[in-house]
């Protein structure tokens, strides 16, 4: 296991999370301990059973040379409406109470939305040896189509469970307004899975043919 991938994954997780609870205000704060406890989960499940091959981890563990520049940007701006999302999430449900309270099954449709996305992201990532964080045809590790085990449905199985973990995040965290940047960041991934999709059409060996067999890209029977 690259200790790299680890403390990269583990601070992740806890700048956000500690975000989450300085903008509320408070550690007895509910909405953030759930969506902790289920960060520690997939946290665990994606160090263990789940956890991506060693050449993987050292893919997604430092910058990746020649992405799209395209993709750069977007990675750019995704960044700062994540810690926007985080933040006004806090604010709202745990300091100011802004929006009303969410039913209890508001909240369950959200917890499950945020295990069933993460979970989906980190399966993605285990079946698919080339699954890098930037957009890039990985030469130097003789780039192969994925075609097995969930992208037997969807040609981008990892941006889908993103997607859904960010529209759950609201709906567990209890903040309307937390659907703002959220909303903006689903439109930044569904942007960014047609744009990726384009230059494995365009450059990558074999996807061609795989976009024959699987014609969705993000969601079955619709895109």
């Amino acid at each position: 296991m690259k200790p790299q991938y680890i403390f990269k994954q583990l601070i992740g997780t806890l700048v956000f999370m500690a975000l989450l609870f300085i903008a509320a205000g408070k550690w007895l704060y509910f909405p953030g301990i759930y969506y902790l406890c289920i960060g520690v989960t997939m946290f665990v499940l994606g160090q263990t059973v789940l956890r991506p091959e060693a050449d993987l981890q050292a893919e997604r563990s430092k910058p990746a040379q020649g992405g799209e520049s395209w993709d750069k940007i977007l990675l750019l701006f995704s960044l700062p409406v994540t810690l926007t999302m985080y933040i006004i999430a806090g604010l709202d449900s745990g300091r100011y109470g802004w929006s009303p309270g969410f039913h209890w099954s508001a909240t369950a449709a959200g917890a499950l939305l945020t295990i069933a996305g993460q979970l989906l992201f980190l399966v993605a990532q285990k079946q698919n040896r080339y699954f890098s964080s930037t957009v890039r045809i990985q030469t130097d590790r003789d780039h192969q189509v994925c075609d097995t085990g969930v992208y037997r449905f969807v040609r981008h199985p990892g941006y889908l469970g993103t997607i859904i973990q960010t529209i759950g995040f609201p709906l567990l965290l209890g903040s309307l307004w937390s659907f703002v940047p959220a909303a903006i960041l689903a439109l930044i991934f569904f942007f960014r899975t047609y744009r990726e999709d384009k230059v494995l059409f365009q450059e990558l060996p074999g996807y061609r043919e795989y976009t024959h067999r699987i014609p969705f890209r993000l969601l079955p029977y619709i895109w």
